[in-house]
């Protein structure tokens, strides 16, 4: 099990010296704001959708969030405006997980924003064989694949928002943050982080129950994103390709992946909202498998959240493996 680590006053010392700036209480895309200002509220500034819905969800009306992912835009390699990097500039706080996305590091660091770091705050998961695994046979690997150190994110999974209860901790540090940097409204603060700690902690029951008894327990993915979920539920994950979505399967990792369908007799090959699902697709149709969107949750469509996507992929997983 993944445990949070004991840097919660330290997290709330490094906010408390942020200043108020006017702002609104919703969010809006690439560095924007909405139009009518609301004296003392926090402006915070979070790199992608996931820390986007805890900053929401903690800060309420207190607080005005500018997204530096776009809507619809996957988060890994985003790059940012000089709009964005302007607001980003005048925020109280940044919420940002580093080596995720190297232009966001980049603007943090240029900007002196205060930031509160994900990493900080939840141990992150080691990168899995599995994306090394995917060139070791190609001779051609170190040509064909130069520039993907460019893309590198450290040695560490970052989707750690895919397991509730470690979202769940960073929502407390969120709120510990918040209030340190806006006193007056520490106590609301508190209670909307306690509010949607629990409701991260339904979501988590929900899944443990929901794919407690399955008849298959290997998870076949486009990429190797889904690797907090399947160790907090007992799942295994096989991913076509690793960590960077954009990489290349090797044809050694294709026969292999074919072998695991085979040998577990998995019916489905889980593709993204965001991701090209072209190579699962064609393997699908190979092996006779069908293919299914299991989202990430590094973006949301329009009326949806975080809880109500993380809902539909329980019942995605549950159909596909054959839970009662």
């Amino acid at each position: 099990m993944v445990r949070m680590k004991k840097t919660s006053a330290a997290i709330a010392a490094a906010a408390a010296s942020t200043l108020l700036l006017s702002a609104c209480s919703t969010a809006d895309s690439e560095g924007g704001t909405s139009a009518d200002a609301t004296d003392g509220a926090l402006t915070v500034a979070t790199a992608f959708y996931p820390l986007q819905f805890v900053a929401e969800q903690v800060g309420g009306d207190h607080v005005v969030v500018v997204s530096m992912t776009p809507a619809g835009v996957e988060p890994h390699d985003v790059e940012l405006s000089p709009a964005t990097v302007r607001k980003l500039g005048t925020a109280d706080l940044a919420l940002y997980l580093s080596e995720f996305q190297p232009a966001v590091d980049d603007a943090i660091s240029t900007t002196g924003v205060e930031a509160l770091d994900a990493a900080a705050v939840v141990e992150l998961h080691a990168e899995s064989g599995h994306a090394d695994d995917e060139h070791t046979d190609d001779e051609h690997a170190d040509e064909d694949h130069a520039d993907e150190d460019e893309h590198d994110h450290g040695s560490s999974d970052p989707h750690f928002w895919l397991d509730p209860e470690l979202l769940a901790a960073y929502a407390d540090a969120v709120g510990q943050a918040f209030a340190a940097a806006d006193p007056d409204n520490a106590d609301t603060y508190t209670a909307n982080a306690e509010a949607l700690h629990d409701s991260l902690h339904e979501i988590d029951e929900q899944f443990a129950t929901g794919l407690a008894q399955c008849e298959r327990d290997t998870i076949v993915t486009g990429h190797e994103a889904f690797g907090y979920l399947a160790d907090r539920y007992d799942l295994h994950q096989e991913g076509i390709a690793g960590l960077d979505p954009e990489s290349e399967p090797s044809p050694a990792r294709i026969l292999e992946i074919k072998d695991i369908i085979a040998e577990t007799g998995a019916t489905t090959i889980f593709t993204e909202d965001e991701v090209s699902a072209s190579v699962a697709e064609a393997l699908a149709s190979d092996v006779g498998v069908e293919t299914s969107v299991l989202s990430p949750v590094e973006t949301v469509a329009d009326g949806e959240d975080y809880i109500s996507v993380m809902t539909a992929n329980l019942a995605t997983l549950e159909g596909a493996l054959g839970c009662e």
